[in-house]
C-alpha cells in the first residue's frame, strides 16, 4: 500500500479525490502555500511539501522529496489556473503564465513522475485534467482552451507510453466545473461539481488499465457534435 500524492493544495477537484482514496493511506501535499491546504475528514495526518509549479527545475527534487516518505500508490495532478482571457489577450506575460502553469509545468510534472515511478517496485496511477474546454477551444477562452489542448494530447501520448509497464495513467476531461475557480461565472450546459468529477474518477480507479473518462459521461456526445460546428458559427459560441 504505498501513499496518496496531491499535486495542487488548494485544487478542489483535488481534495474531494484525496478525500475518496485517503482511508488507511499516508497523503502528502505538494503545494506553493502551505499554509492554504486544508483536507478535511482525512484520518492521519497531511504532510506538505512546498511546490512551485513554473519552478521546472526542482520538480525532480520534489517528487525526490515526496519517495521519501514511501511509493506512490496514486499521485494526482491538479493544479492549474483559469488566467484571464481580456487580459492574456493584451498581456503577453499572462498569456505565458496560463500556459506555463497549466501545460508546460503540468507536462513536466508527469514527465518526473512517470520517469521515477518506473524504478518502484509498486504499481502506480497518474491522474491528470483536461477539461471540454481543450476539445475545440472556444473564442472566449481559448487560452486556458490552448493549454488543455495540448495537455490532453500529452497524456494521450503518455500513455501509450506507459502501456505494459506498472504505472498508468487516467485522464480526465471534465465540462465546467463549479467551483472556486468559476466562482462568479455563469455554469454552461452539463456542469458538475468537484464532488461529481471525484467520484467518477474515485470509481474508474478501482478498475484496472489506464483510461480517459468524461464527465459527466454524456459529455462525449456533445463534443463529437462541438467538432462539426462551423467556424462562424463556433467562434460566436459563449464560454
Amino acid at each position: 500500500m504505498g501513499n496518496i500524492v496531491l499535486f495542487g493544495g488548494t485544487s478542489d477537484i483535488g481534495v474531494e479525490l484525496v478525500q475518496r482514496l485517503c482511508k488507511g493511506k499516508k497523503v502528502i501535499v505538494a503545494a506553493r502555500r502551505p499554509e492554504a491546504v486544508h483536507i478535511p475528514n482525512v484520518e492521519a495526518a497531511v504532510e506538505v511539501v512546498p511546490f512551485e509549479a513554473t519552478d521546472y527545475a526542482s520538480h525532480r527534487g520534489v517528487v525526490k522529496q515526496v519517495l521519501e516518505h514511501g511509493p506512490i500508490e496514486t499521485a494526482i495532478v491538479a493544479f492549474g489556473i483559469l488566467g484571464d482571457q481580456q487580459r492574456a489577450e493584451h498581456d503577453e506575460a499572462h498569456a505565458v503564465e496560463i500556459a506555463s502553469v497549466d501545460y508546460t509545468a503540468q507536462v513536466s510534472v508527469l514527465t518526473v513522475l512517470a520517469d521515477e515511478l518506473r524504478h518502484q517496485a509498486e504499481p502506480a496511477t497518474l491522474v491528470a485534467f483536461s477539461s471540454i474546454a481543450g476539445w475545440r477551444p472556444r473564442r472566449p477562452n481559448y487560452v486556458y482552451g490552448s493549454t488543455k489542448s495540448g495537455l490532453d494530447a500529452f497524456c494521450q501520448g503518455l500513455t501509450d507510453a506507459l502501456h505494459g509497464t506498472h504505472i498508468r495513467l487516467i485522464t480526465v476531461r471534465p465540462g465546467f466545473v463549479i467551483g472556486s475557480m468559476t466562482a462568479g461565472m455563469k455554469p454552461a450546459p452539463l456542469s458538475v461539481y468537484p464532488a461529481d468529477v471525484a467520484t467518477k474518477v474515485a470509481e474508474r480507479l478501482r478498475r484496472p488499465g489506464s483510461a480517459t473518462i468524461w464527465v459527466p459521461g454524456k459529455l462525449r456526445y456533445v463534443a463529437g457534435v462541438m467538432r462539426l460546428v462551423p467556424r462562424p458559427v463556433w467562434r460566436r459560441v459563449p464560454r
